[in-house]
Formats: C-alpha cells, sequence, structure tokens
C-alpha cells in the first residue's frame, strides 16, 4: 500500500513540474540590458509574455532606472511622482502577474526620450514549451 502511496504522489509532483517550469525569464535587452542604444522595440517584437514570466531588467544602477508607469507617461516619458514604481538596484524583476499592457522606462532625465522604454502585451496561458529537436 506504501508503494502505491509514493506513486501517486510522485505522479502527481511531475504532473506539476512543466507548469511550474514553463515560466520564463526574459533579461531585457538580452547581453546588453537595460542601457542606451538599444531598440526595446525590436527586442520585444517577436516574443511572447505569458502571466507567470519574468522580466529582468539588468543595469548599471549609477546611470539608470526602471520606473513602471501606465500609457500616458510611456508614451510622453513622464516619470511619475510615485516613488514606490521606481527599481533601482541595477537587477530588478517584474513578474508578469496580470494580462494586458505593461510599460517600463528610464527615469533619467533624457534617456526615455531616446529610448530607453519598453511596452510588453502580457498574455493568459504558459510560456510554450522548447519546441523538441528533429529527429
Amino acid at each position: 500500500m506504501a508503494i502505491h502511496r509514493s506513486l501517486l504522489i510522485f505522479a502527481i509532483v511531475a504532473l506539476m513540474v512543466p507548469a511550474i517550469s514553463l515560466a520564463t525569464d526574459f533579461v531585457v535587452g538580452d547581453d546588453y540590458g537595460w542601457t542606451l542604444g538599444i531598440n526595446y522595440e525590436e527586442w520585444a517584437k517577436d516574443k511572447q509574455f505569458f502571466v507567470g514570466d519574468t522580466l529582468v531588467f539588468t543595469y548599471n544602477a549609477t546611470f539608470h532606472n526602471v520606473y513602471k508607469v501606465n500609457g500616458d507617461d510611456f508614451q510622453s516619458c513622464t516619470v511619475p511622482s510615485n516613488n514606490s514604481l521606481v527599481f533601482f538596484t541595477g537587477n530588478d524583476t517584474f513578474k508578469l502577474e496580470t494580462t494586458g499592457n505593461e510599460w517600463y522606462v528610464c527615469g533619467v532625465i533624457g534617456h526615455c526620450d531616446l529610448g530607453m522604454k519598453l511596452n510588453i502585451t502580457v498574455v493568459d496561458g504558459t510560456s510554450p514549451a522548447a519546441a523538441p529537436s528533429a529527429a
């Protein structure tokens, strides 16, 4: 009886692991990170962002920061007065928890205007598993 119970528990855990591990960590800007001179619209263009995925902003905290903003502030490159929305560690993560648009800007004067801003759309579901390799 103990063996059957152990197998049942193992089966339940085995079924849960793929759902947990399908979330993707996206390093914004890939190897370049969060900095000037990167086209973040182009970077995000071919990516799908799902609820449960994580955005990772890596940057030199001496020169940059990350603000999560609304669509209007994104368009006008306005830094919100709510300081709770600013991140400045140089290695900031944002878990994507809801569907819809998300907007991020660098709050250093002029950086957003120079393209240091990211707009993504988060969809419901899970990140697709890696495609199997051809035999």
